[in-house]
């Protein structure tokens, strides 16, 4: 069962969520949140295994909250997707950095919120359904200069070419397509490169692709 925390300061957007996601046999929601600092208590008593983070509330932003519990190293197994009103939020780029696995819109199809509450638990996709490589194309454009990151001198040939597909926004499967190998050797290459990366998921694995310049710009196509 797949535990959800709902942090957000208006009780309509908790309580649609909560019917959508108490109605699923795999989730249910283990608790609400009206603001940040709420939202943090509520995650260290609950231990959920996903928070649905509203960017703006009182008291202490989804922001703030979210690099707080993602440099927490006893709260390391929970996963934090951010809601915004607007696809682009200027927010949106800070969270993922900050270590948010991705993010939704508020009035995304209820279909696409389950398979995202239920992705982020399975580390399988970096959250953005429909604008997925608009966001990382932003994100890119909003980067810093690369910067060199010593751990990808870790990497095999294979886990840095897998890293640079993750990085410009490909799926397993389209990874599979591209390197001609099984979806499950395509996930294989892409734990592994978390792993040694240290990155908590995906969304993590794209910031350092941009960041350490093994992705740039343009790579789109």
């Amino acid at each position: 069962m797949t535990r959800v925390l709902l942090a957000d300061d208006q009780s309509l957007v908790r309580a649609g969520f909560r019917a959508l996601l108490d109605a699923q046999p795999d989730i249910e929601v283990a608790g609400e949140a009206a603001d940040g600092e709420e939202a943090l208590r509520r995650v260290r008593e609950l231990r959920p295994d996903v928070v649905l983070m509203d960017i703006r509330m009182p008291l202490l932003d989804g922001l703030a909250a979210t690099r707080r519990i993602t440099s927490d190293a006893g709260l390391g197994d929970v996963k934090v997707i951010m809601l915004t009103t607007f696809e682009l939020d200027e927010y949106v780029f800070e969270a993922i950095r900050a270590g948010a696995s991705g993010f939704l819109v508020k009035d995304t199809e209820p279909d696409e919120l389950l398979r995202a509450v239920r992705a982020v638990v399975a580390g399988d996709a970096l959250l953005s359904p429909g604008v997925t490589r608009r966001l990382i194309a932003e994100f890119a454009a909003r980067s810093k200069q690369p910067a060199t990151v010593e751990a990808l001198s870790r990497l095999t040939e294979r886990e840095r070419e897998v890293m640079a597909l993750v990085g410009i926004g490909l799926s397993n499967e389209e990874i599979a397509r591209r390197l001609v190998v099984s979806p499950l050797t395509a996930k294989t290459h892409v734990s592994r490169t978390m792993v040694k990366l240290g990155a908590r998921d995906r969304a993590q694995l794209v910031v350092l692709a941009y960041e350490s310049g093994l992705v740039r710009p343009g790579w789109l196509g």
